[in-house]
């Protein structure tokens, strides 16, 4: 075409080009070089095959990790979880023993206090009691030893003398005059008697009057010495009983007071135990839960 219609001269040949040109149309520009090679075409089949080969392995070498990991994490977590409930095992156990022994440290206390109070009160109701009656036997003693000296009974026998004064009448100077003036007439009947001799009967043979005034004035006698008597044993011994129930309360105060402490201390133990193992627990789960994360 160009050859016919060139004006130029026949003789001259044209410019064939030897290669092919490289510029790449607008059609052509996502069109690969390669497509129509059979090399290029093997080389990417076997890039491709052996790249998704290399792929599953190493999918097939992380799942055996992530499995060993799983496996260890899982073991991991078992191990906590059982040492967790070892631990909240022995520490519910201290908890439940140091709360149990303050609940019953601290009943102890309060029967100590209670039962030991009204052990002691009656006790020492008891123990007045026994002085009163020691008060008692020392005035009728005393009495007894008055009237034996000063009016010179030394005739008469224990059991009399038991009979003649007793608890209603050593401290009562107008029945015991009358008793004894009753007992004068029943021993001082005549010579006959063992009890002549005595310087009770002797008063009688002076005349009535006689008897009575020394009856009257040594039974009054009597009966001021037995009740000073009966009055300072009594309180010798009450002094005793106050000084023993002191020292009773004093130690049973300082052992509730013991036990109170102790009971105080077991119950701070069981807090601090109890918030510990709370704090701890916490953590552990904390701890499990970013495992398993």
């Amino acid at each position: 075409m160009y050859c016919v219609h060139s004006k130029n001269k026949p003789y001259i040949t044209p410019h064939t080009s030897t290669t092919s040109s490289r510029v790449l149309s607008e059609c052509d520009l996502y069109i690969s070089n390669y497509d129509k090679d059979a090399d290029m075409k093997s080389v990417k089949e076997k890039f491709d095959r052996q790249t998704s080969q290399r792929f599953e392995e190493y999918d097939e070498r992380m799942k055996g990790k992530r499995q060993k990991r799983k496996e260890e994490r899982d073991k991991n977590i078992q191990e906590i979880i059982e040492k967790d409930k070892m631990d909240k095992s022995l520490a519910e156990k201290v908890e439940k023993g140091c709360l149990r022994c303050g609940c019953g440290l601290g009943g102890v206390a309060a029967g100590i206090g209670i039962i030991g109070g009204i052990a002691i009160s009656e006790l020492k109701k008891g123990a007045m009691a026994a002085a009163a009656q020691k008060g008692i036997k020392a005035g009728i003693a005393t009495a007894i030893d008055v009237l034996k000296t000063k009016l010179g009974l030394n005739s008469l026998t224990s059991s009399q003398w038991t009979n003649l004064i007793t608890e209603e009448t050593f401290k009562n100077a107008d029945v015991l005059s009358s008793s004894l003036k009753q007992l004068s007439d029943t021993i001082c009947v005549g010579s006959s008697s063992i009890f002549d001799s005595d310087a009770f009967c002797l008063f009688k043979q002076y005349g009535e009057s006689k008897l009575i005034l020394a009856i009257k004035t040594h039974t009054g006698t009597a009966v001021k010495e037995a009740v000073e008597k009966y009055a300072s044993v009594k309180n010798a011994e009450i002094d005793l009983v106050n000084a023993a129930s002191s020292t009773y309360y004093t130690a049973i105060i300082a052992s509730v007071v013991a036990i109170l402490v102790i009971v105080l201390i077991m119950l701070i133990i069981y807090l601090i135990l109890r918030y510990r193992r709370k704090k701890k627990m916490k953590k552990k789960h904390q701890y499990i839960t970013l495992l398993k994360e």
